[in-house]
């Protein structure tokens, strides 16, 4: 199994240099996942460009450094399954960076924006997977539907679900500050009548206040003040007031 020790100091080194600034400063899509035991085995995760057929993917990919790197270029792998015309069924990548095109001063940055601007520029002249590559040239649309398809089965990002304390929390929130119409969104399937109930909770709700019975309420603290005594009482004298004047009329 290889190990740091297969490198010389210097390039184990400028690999944890080039590492760490990698882990602090990552390139779009990318992020490298660092093995401090093994600098001679480094994967990363690459998100799918957008506009492509690989869209909506993370593909793992592996850089394998022998003893002589940075002189001799790495290898590169796809770990997760692609349809691509310049990487083979095995995973193997096939790109002039990494093969005639190889400088010692590239780095591993380079390396890795290399790989992922191949998803969103292939080369179908130099083809590994030749399937790919024909269909490429021949019926795009064929290509991106079958790359699409790969994609979705092998690479799809998988959903993350929401922890259930933090959904509680948030619905709690919701409810304690929103108003009957935002209680009933948040349970669309609940009955209406059990978003009217809790509405009619709510204080400071005039609308709901007027639209309420009119019996009166059973109970000590809802006694109403009695006015029937009163209203009794002007009535006959008003009417003997009337009766009054209608005599003094009939005199004159």
């Amino acid at each position: 199994m290889a190990t740091n020790e297969n490198l010389p100091p210097n390039v184990i080194r400028q690999l944890a240099k080039e590492l760490k600034n990698l882990d602090q400063s990552p390139p779009e899509g990318i992020r490298v996942i660092v093995n401090d035991d093994d600098f001679t085995s480094i994967c990363a995760d690459i998100d799918g460009p957008g506009g492509t057929p690989y869209e909506n993917g993370v593909f793992r990919m592996k850089l394998v450094l022998s003893r002589d790197f940075p002189q001799s270029p790495p290898k590169g792998f796809f770990v997760t399954k692609i349809f691509h015309p310049n990487i083979s069924s095995s995973g193997e990548i096939c790109v002039n960076t990494l093969k005639k095109d190889w400088n010692p001063t590239h780095g591993l940055r380079h390396v890795l924006l290399v790989v992922r601007c191949l998803l969103i520029e292939p080369f179908p002249e130099s083809a590994l997977n030749e399937q790919a590559g024909k269909m490429l040239l021949e019926n795009y649309a064929d290509y991106a539907r079958h790359a699409r398809l790969y994609t979705s089965i092998h690479a799809l990002k998988p959903k993350t679900k929401p922890k259930s304390g933090t959904i509680s929390e948030s619905t709690s929130v919701n409810v304690d500050q929103s108003s009957t119409t935002n209680l009933c969104e948040i349970a669309p399937s609940a009955p209406m009548a059990l978003c009217a109930t809790a509405a009619t909770k709510v204080p400071g709700s005039n609308s709901l206040d007027q639209n309420a019975p009119t019996e009166p309420t059973v109970g000590p603290s809802t006694t109403l003040p009695k006015k029937e005594g009163p209203v009794a009482t002007k009535a006959p004298a008003d009417k003997k007031k009337m009766d009054a004047r209608k005599k003094s009329l009939k005199r004159l």
